[in-house]
């Protein structure tokens, strides 16, 4: 007996005696149009048993974990499919989705048997197959896609896309058009601004992990919102699980500036390591409105200034490495007898960048040009984001479900700036320190249903609130002065109030938005083909509440040995006066002015309806009309406050896309339309701030006028196999009053950013995209290439003449290249990825005053990551480096042509570095 027992365990030990274990496959299957199939017929080849499809195309089969299938779908007027290599992993979703190809009629073209294809090429083709049947010009982004990157938030995603780059991290540009261009969307509902001084969305709110898949659409269609003209980036995250599941993310990361490295930062409260201010950075208990503030007498608002902490030095660390985690999880199961399924995650990460930054200013006023200033700005930022998101989805019944879906996410920007280098408008050596903690709260949460109510009726409906909470509590500037090096520093303080030091300011902003709409379709034959009809209605309305409290120190009289004591020294207490008897110590005061606050309501009404219809085999039109009533109040309520802006506008927005199938495997698209581009709201107030990285104020104006938009599109798709694809194609587009930035220089911090109206533009391009596997060759059976690129140029038409220069924003080329490499058996794969956009236009300058236009130079970005599965398949290893090859980031002006960066003749505005990133990350599947 004990012999037997021994060998029991050594056969379990060794592996030569195992238990059959059993795992969930499941999956949707589509038809070509993106329609679920009910009643498909799913079968295990060589086995007994099998399942049909529900009304919304799922299935689910037991599989055991212990070999691979092939299984076949069959389903009535279809072609059958078969997929070989199918393999379930215990602990693992196991996700397998079919998209079903309607049989050709014998005598219209040659009659398609039924296909075979592996497990891995189906899930890549699906998504390929999703964008080949897609009702307008499109690019499509799976979560595989979103896995194989190194990408750790949807903006840095989406810059992979055909066309598509990105701005400061986090602003996606489309077709080189600036990120005001561009409209977004999540799970269906019409998102607004994220950012209280720019019209567009900050995509790195929405963590990679948690989407399901990402729709570009380039080309409009009536059933979607009208405002925009580059891109309306639909992100949808993960809806209902096929089967329980649970992950486990960790990572850490090392860059190359910040890590072991000398770093900044201002002394924290007990929860900015989450991204929230705990309060201290509050404004003072004896502070209370206002108003309330500049009834007090000076002696009293003395007092205030002395209450606040003396915190204007900042701490040095030695840099840290960078943190994530993330958990996700879903679960599948009956309520009352009705099919419930969700999912949850949470996130939180840390990271840490110290940027070496150039900035200067040039003056144009003679064949040479003179310097205004030039700064050293040594930047420290740590970027602290959590979150988490939620779904619950019920189906009632075969015909209906609801869903409700919420995200929360706290996104924190915390910064010093240290500031040394030469003014040479005032003849003075400078050093100064700005620092801020800019906290944004991001709240969405979402009601939706789908109805079938009769044979080819089908309701859709949604209800949304979004919340925006802006907050920048106690952002604070200090500058000192010298003659030269010989002389002592003094502290840059009059006896006049000034944002530039001395000043502590105070912003919150306030979004709420409510979103309600629907659509309702009928699907019905006529001339023996399929037909669609569909209507809807959207009303959103935005609330905002803009307001900000600036203060600042002054010195009624001069004060010399006062302000030469350092900074930790000089704002004490003690040296804050009480009344006249005390003029040669610091007194303090707000700034006043009624622009510093303003509040604004928006009501959006839109109607649409939209045809569908297949005139023939080769022939879809989707074409209709949406409009647009658009409502908005900016600045103040009463109309005689200066600050006072009122528009009511209605806007018929047509729309129309051709598909011409020229064979099973090629579309020609047509498309043209017309959109709309509104202003942002902050780009409306009469608001002007101080900005201290850019040394300029920026200025509202009330007078900007809405964008009009003409567009076409013509585009050649080809789809050769599963899993490959290849596009090219052209479009224009025509800009009626398009909105730019304008630089005003000025000498010293006078200079403004301001918002105007050219009079038209016109942009016009070229898209190619190449999804190639190269297992053609020899050796390279494993390698998959992509690719796209862009060509774009643009003309602008201003006070009635045609301007040498582009849109500003427009970049005149993009470029995305990518080499994939799987080892299936192993579960190893690897992807390199390239990026690089052409020069763009990032403010337009005032040349009439000798302040040139201000360009963006391209650089090149290169990207890998290595990944392995552990642990049975069950873990995961990913191994990123972002930024491989480190290019320093360029603004600059011209001096001889705007074709490109000279580094040895153009005069620089602004230079960094971001470093190299080594990104290690675990992942494991419970």
């Amino acid at each position: 007996m004990t012999k037997r027992l021994c060998l029991f365990f050594l056969l379990i030990g060794t592996g030569l005696f195992s238990i059959a274990q059993t795992a969930k496959l499941s999956g949707k299957v589509t038809n070509t149009k993106n329609e679920p199939l009910s009643g498909v017929s799913v079968k295990i080849v060589g086995e007994a048993g099998g399942t049909a499809t529900d009304v919304e195309g799922r299935y689910t089969l037991t599989l055991s974990t212990a070999k691979k299938y092939e299984i076949e779908f069959t389903g009535i007027g279809y072609e059958a499919k078969t997929i070989t290599d199918v393999e379930a992993i215990s602990g693992q979703l196991n996700e397998l989705n079919i998209v079903l190809e309607v049989k050709a009629k014998t005598g219209e073209e040659v009659v398609i048997t039924g296909r075979r294809t592996s497990a891995r090429l189906e899930t890549v083709n699906s998504i390929i197959t999703f964008q080949k049947n897609t009702n307008t010009v499109a690019s499509v982004i799976s979560a595989e896609s979103i896995r194989r990157s190194p990408d750790k938030n949807t903006g840095e995603v989406l810059k992979r896309t055909p066309g598509a780059s990105l701005q400061e991290g986090r602003f996606i540009i489309v077709r080189g058009l600036a990120d005001r261009y561009n409209q977004a969307m999540l799970n269906g509902v019409l998102l607004t601004s994220t950012e209280p001084d720019r019209k567009t969305f900050s995509f790195d709110l929405i963590p990679a992990s948690m989407i399901d898949n990402i729709i570009i659409n380039k080309a409009f269609v009536p059933e979607l919102p009208g405002e925009w003209a580059g891109g309306l980036i639909q992100v949808n995250t993960k809806d209902i699980p096929a089967r329980g599941f649970f992950n486990v993310q960790l990572g850490l990361g090392y860059n190359t500036m910040v890590t072991g490295k000398d770093f900044y930062r201002e002394k924290r409260g007990k929860l900015d390591w989450l991204g929230i201010d705990d309060g201290a950075r509050a404004l003072p208990a004896a502070y209370t409105t206002k108003s309330g503030f500049d009834e007090l007498t000076s002696a009293e608002k003395t007092a205030i200034g002395q209450s606040f902490p003396n915190a204007w030095t900042p701490e040095k660390i030695t840099g840290p490495l960078n943190l994530s985690f993330q958990t996700n999880g879903g679960f599948v199961t009956n309520l009352f007898g009705k099919k419930l399924g969700g999912s949850f995650g949470l996130l939180y990460s840390k990271t840490h960048n110290d940027f070496d930054k150039l900035n200067s200013q040039w003056v144009f006023g003679s064949a040479t040009p003179s310097l205004n200033f030039d700064y050293d700005d040594m930047t420290s930022v740590q970027e602290t984001s959590a979150g988490a998101m939620g779904s619950l989805t019920m189906q009632l019944n075969p015909l209906n479900k609801i869903s409700v879906k919420s995200i929360v996410n706290v996104n924190t920007t915390n910064s010093v700036i240290q500031r040394s280098g030469l003014d040479v408008s005032g003849n003075q050596l400078i050093s100064g320190s700005e620092f801020r903690f800019k906290q944004n709260t991001f709240f969405t949460g979402q009601l939706s249903g789908e109805h079938g109510i009769a044979k080819d009726v089908k309701l859709k409906w949604y209800g949304a609130i979004n919340i925006l909470d802006g907050y920048i509590p106690d952002q604070r500037r200090i500058l000192y002065a010298r003659q030269t090096t010989a002389d002592p520093l003094r502290l840059v303080i009059s006896n006049s109030l000034s944002q530039q030091s001395g000043s502590r300011v105070y912003q919150s902003l306030s979004d709420y938005i409510y979103t309600g709409g629907g659509d309702l379709g009928y699907g019905f034959n006529m001339f023996g083909r399929k037909h669609t009809v569909k209507g809807g209605y959207m009303l959103q309305i935005k609330d905002r509440l803009y307001d900000a409290k600036l203060f600042a120190i002054y010195l009624p009289t001069n004060n010399d040995a006062l302000r030469q004591l350092p900074a930790d020294q000089v704002f004490a207490a003690a040296n804050f006066g009480n009344g006249a008897a005390n003029s040669n110590l610091f007194a303090f005061d707000a700034i006043k002015g009624n622009t510093f606050r303003y509040m604004a309501n928006t009501i959006l009404n839109a109607g649409y309806i939209q045809f569908d219809n297949d005139f023939s085999q080769w022939l879809r039109v989707v074409w209709g009309l949406r409009v647009e009533n658009y409502d908005q109040l900016v600045g103040s309520v009463k109309k005689w406050d200066p600050r006072h802006s009122y528009t009511k506008v209605t806007d018929y927005l047509p729309g129309v896309n051709a598909t011409f199938k020229l064979n099973a495997k090629t579309n020609l698209r047509l498309s043209g339309s017309q959109t709309v581009v509104r202003p942002e709201l902050r780009e409306l107030a009469s608001l002007n701030l101080y900005d201290f990285e850019l040394n300029a104020s920026v200025q509202g104006n009330p007078n900007l006028a809405r964008t009009k938009v003409t567009n076409a599109d013509l585009r050649y798709e080809l789809y050769p196999r599963a899993g490959e694809t290849f596009s090219l194609g052209v479009f224009y587009k025509h800009f009626n009053q398009p909105i730019e930035v304008l630089f005003n220089g000025s000498s010293g911090g006078a200079s403004s950013f301001n918002y105007q109206n050219a009079d038209e533009a016109t942009a016009y391009g070229a898209e190619i995209e190449i999804r190639k596997k190269l297992d053609f060759m020899g050796g390279l059976k494993n390698f998959t290439l992509q690719g796209n690129a862009s060509y774009i140029n643009s003309e602008v038409t201003f006070g009635g003449m045609a301007v040498d220069r582009t849109l500003q924003g427009q970049s005149p080329y993009v470029i995305n290249v990518g080499l994939l490499y799987d080892l299936e058996k192993p579960g190893f794969n690897a992807t390199l990825l390239y990026n690089q956009i052409g020069h763009r236009l990032a403010f337009v300058g005032n040349a009439g005053d000798g302040y040139y236009d201000i360009y963006e130079a391209g650089r090149p970005v290169l990207d890998l990551q290595l990944s392995q599965k552990v642990i049975q398949k069950k873990g995961e290893i990913r191994l990123s480096v972002s930024n491989l090859l480190d290019k320093k980031q360029y603004f600059y002006s011209n001096v001889n042509d705007k074709l490109q960066f000279k580094k040895s003749q153009d005069v620089i505005r602004f230079a960094r570095n971001y470093g190299t990133t080594f990104n290690l990350v675990f992942n494991y599947s419970l």
